[in-house]
């Protein structure tokens, strides 16, 4: 059997998600997102299209390093307005089967005890088709207006997400017992106390002390996304994620050293090689005709905002952009916002990037490798990019919304599923099986949500 290929679509609930300026094309919907009917119609479109999940990125605050001003990011809708992640995904369950959702919440500016709660809600809501994308937020604006004075610096950050990730494994694995919840009308009893545990953490960072409000969901712990791009974040994902987003690798020689080395780094921390699906992004652009593809691609980039773009990847490296030449090289500076970002930039093994040459490959799709072409040469190249990249799949990311979806889901997906590389029918109803085989619908024992504490709230 071939290789299967998965998909993710990637959004976020915004005007013009990844792609500055592309609300103005013609057809985008990016200004329905205030619809409700907008993340039905997603939703439904993206399980035909036998899609793993929603991928719904978010930030907490306004992008505005480039000129020390929020003024670019506003004016040119990069990222503002922007909803919450969170509340159409109900309604985008209540119309569909089996397609996943997985939001993006911060692991810094939402407390673990709030965040178990709300997860796990979902979990029951979507009859276990949730995911969570950790992320510790990049965001000066987000700190700010958060209540703190400044941003927690990077490295500190990832080692307070470790602890976070202890707090709420021992919230959803170990505080209540499988059969905790009785219901039992004779006696009287819902919940049988002696099987609902305090978790009794006290840490470096984080303070708790009681049980989780919520009996276990289908998965119990979703299925956890991450985007870690270098020392730490690796480190981070080899240990925690399941699946990893990644806009690194630019070519065939960089995903596979990529995917090698989240390989390895999984194993060195007592996982299987295969226990992350890596995701790369792509934008797809597809066309009857070489040709075609290649004015679409034209046409796509006309719409791009330059200083929208500019104010996006200043805020994503914490670089402010407007104080150099355009012609000048990028290099590595050290801050404390996305050092993948800045990296992939800066420190590229294939090319070195102008600000300007970074901003518009930035522009369209926050950076991610653009496949344009006819349906058979877009599916020959993820085809490469699985079996030759060792891709699990990918986070397709929308240039024009939903256009980039339909043209993907009509003219590329029937080409995958004829050659055998991928479903034509979802292999279960929980996001963890569909991700990981049928009966999967639990973290694997060789997790760290089994291992956080010993049976029902005793650390070990």
């Amino acid at each position: 059997m071939k290789k299967q290929i998965r998909f993710n679509g990637f959004t976020l609930n915004s005007v013009a998600p990844h792609s500055p300026g592309l609300w103005r094309h013609p057809e985008d919907q990016g200004q329905r997102h205030g619809d409700l009917d907008y993340w039905t119609d997603m939703a439904r479109l993206l399980e035909k299209g036998k899609f793993d999940a929603v991928f719904l990125a978010d930030v907490l605050g306004i992008y505005d390093v480039y000129g020390d001003s929020p003024d670019a990011a506003i004016e040119h809708a990069v990222q503002v307005p922007l909803h919450n992640t969170l509340l159409q995904i109900s309604a985008m369950a209540a119309v569909t089967e089996h397609i996943g959702f997985a939001p993006t919440y911060s692991a810094t500016y939402t407390e673990p005890y709030k965040l178990a709660r709300d997860f796990s809600t979902l979990d029951h809501l979507t009859k276990g088709r949730v995911a969570w994308n950790i992320v510790t937020s990049y965001l000066k604006s987000e700190a700010v207006n958060l209540g703190l004075g400044d941003q927690i610096e990077h490295d500190k950050r990832y080692d307070r997400a470790d602890e976070y990730m202890d707090v709420v494994y021992k919230l959803w694995e170990h505080s209540w017992e499988e059969d905790a919840v009785e219901a039992n009308r004779e006696t009287g009893v819902y919940s049988n106390p002696d099987k609902v545990h305090p978790i009794n953490h006290k840490g470096d960072y984080f303070s708790v002390p009681g049980s989780h409000l919520v009996e276990p969901s289908p998965q119990r712990t979703p299925v956890l996304f991450q985007a870690g791009a270098f020392e730490k974040g690796k480190a981070f994902a080899a240990k925690h994620a399941e699946a990893l987003f990644t806009t690194l690798a630019s070519d065939l020689d960089e995903l596979k050293a990529f995917t090698k080395e989240i390989r390895e780094r999984a194993v060195d921390a007592g996982r299987e090689a295969d226990d992350i699906k890596i995701f790369p992004g792509i934008v797809p652009i597809v066309g009857r005709t070489e040709e075609e593809a290649q004015e679409k691609y034209e046409e796509l980039l006309s719409y791009v905002s330059y200083e929208g773009t500019a104010a996006m990847l200043s805020g994503h490296t914490g670089v402010d952009f407007s104080k150099y030449d355009p012609d000048q090289y990028v290099e590595d500076v050290t801050t404390n916002a996305s050092h993948g970002f800045l990296k992939k930039y800066s420190s590229s093994t294939t090319r070195k990037w102008t600000v300007r040459e970074a901003v518009l490959h930035h522009g369209l799709g926050i950076g991610a490798t653009k496949v344009v072409g006819t349906p058979e040469q877009i599916a020959d190249a993820l085809e490469a990019m699985a079996n030759e990249g060792d891709a699990d799949g990918f986070n397709i990311i929308q240039a024009a919304s939903p256009v980039t979806f339909e043209d993907f889901i009509e003219h590329v997906v029937p080409v995958l599923q004829a050659r055998g590389s991928y479903r034509t029918e979802y292999e279960a109803s929980t996001l963890r099986e569909n991700l990981f085989g049928a009966g999967r619908v639990r973290t694997s024992n060789n997790h760290p949500s089994k291992k956080s504490v010993g049976l029902y709230g005793v650390n070990v």
